[in-house]
């Protein structure tokens, strides 16, 4: 990317300064914050870059050029992002850069079979953002997550794999002898196989303060977020893995870290735990929820909390919050395309299909692939997936495996 150095001028009360901020970071793409309300040049830099108005956010790029107020689709076309693919029709359609859909593309490519991957955000899924890698075989010292993605996309691209970035999924449905994807720009894509791939988000609160205080001061990714807390106080919530590595990493930024968990335990491996508790800047409070985010000025400055035990209540002073809760699959996409998917909306495979008291429609002459959907020649790996682990080294097993078995599904059509 040619684009090295980004500059975004707003303020913390503003909603699309914040989508800006989100779509820089889902991509990975390293910005400059300057909020104009704490800092009197940059208002007069941005008045005058707008003829004398007051708008934000102002995107300031390396090469001299801005952007006032760009969509998400204005900023990906800057950055040079390919968002349209050379054809409409290939072989496998994957939807999902991650572990999972990365290591299909480039198994299945190596086959000599004409792929097209489509993602919304960055390549490397959640892989992408986390700090380090311990567990992932053949890195005996481990490897930063943006490292390991951006391997994997580069092996990808070796073998002659489409990538399309800044991509939503609209829907996929079924014409003929193909299925379809369409995706929120309008464009049409169609396989003779399909891999779904696209992982699961993090879940919220759903509290008073949580939505009005995103990107000021409540977030879900300390990779992401926790630089701009340098010195400061702030708050996990959470007691399974993903909210013990994050607090460890946001020591190395914050002063001080309180981990509020809402059982008496962790649910985390035993090594992170040991780390976690014999650490001098995390506190943990135990029996412990979020009854309230509360704010001043658009930003977050306490947390009203309680213990679920006592019930008794508490205000909290803390500057930022990072929320862990566990994950929700992104299977939005599949409403109304027969897709099977379990009652927490991840997506049901193989022999489980099997489980009910009428076989899926398509499969009267044969059982479904261990990775294949309700739909013949639609697939799932990784954590969209049901029954997978939620780790990175199942969801580029799992990649593996779906490529092979979409190899021997497309000899039949």
């Amino acid at each position: 990317m040619s684009i090295v150095n980004i500059t975004v001028y707003g303020a913390h009360w503003c909603p699309d300064c914040r989508r800006s901020k989100q779509f820089l970071g889902e991509h990975q793409i390293p910005y400059n914050w300057v909020d104009i309300d704490e800092d009197s040049n940059a208002e007069e830099f941005v008045i005058e870059k707008n003829n004398g108005k007051r708008i934000i956010p102002t995107i300031v790029f390396d090469d001299g050029s801005f952007l006032v107020e760009p969509t998400n689709a204005e900023l990906a076309t800057k950055l040079g992002l390919k968002t349209k693919a050379s054809r409409s029709h290939y072989d496998l359609v994957v939807l999902g850069g991650g572990p999972a859909g990365l290591t299909a593309a480039l198994y299945t490519a190596r086959e000599a079979i004409d792929t097209l991957v489509i993602e919304r955000a960055a390549f490397g899924g959640q892989a992408a953002g986390t700090e380090k890698l311990d567990n992932m075989p053949g890195f005996p010292e481990g490897v930063a997550g943006i490292e390991f993605s951006q391997r994997l996309r580069q092996q990808s691209e070796r073998f002659g794999v489409e990538l399309l970035q800044a991509q939503e999924v609209a829907g996929i449905y079924r014409q003929d002898n193909y299925h379809c994807v369409k995706t929120n720009d309008g464009s049409q894509y169609s396989g003779s196989a399909l891999l779904i791939a696209t992982g699961s988000r993090y879940k919220r609160l759903n509290v008073p303060g949580e939505s009005d205080y995103l990107g000021a001061g409540v977030h879900f990714c300390a990779t992401c977020d926790g630089p701009f807390y340098k010195g400061k106080r702030v708050a996990v919530i959470g007691g399974g893995n993903s909210a013990t590595e994050e607090s460890l990493l946001l020591t190395k930024f914050a002063d001080q870290v309180t981990i509020l968990v809402r059982r008496g335990e962790f649910k985390a491996t035993q090594v992170i735990q040991d780390k976690v508790v014999s650490h001098p800047k995390i506190d943990v409070r135990w029996h412990t929820e979020i009854k309230e985010f509360i704010g001043q000025e658009s930003k977050l400055t306490e947390l009203k909390i309680y213990n679920n035990q006592t019930g008794a209540e508490e205000h909290l002073q803390m500057d930022g919050a990072f929320i862990f809760i566990g994950l929700v699959p992104n299977t939005g996409f599949l409403e109304g395309s027969n897709v099977l998917l379990d009652q927490w909306g991840f997506i049901i495979t193989g022999h489980a299909l099997l489980h009910g008291d009428h076989r899926p429609k398509g499969f009267a002459d044969r059982d479904p692939f261990l990775l294949e959907t309700s739909i013949p020649g639609v697939f799932a790996a990784g954590d969209v997936r049901d029954s997978s682990t939620k780790q990175v080294v199942s969801a580029a097993g799992e990649g593996s495996t779906a490529a092979l078995m979409i190899r021997e599904y497309l000899k039949s059509v």
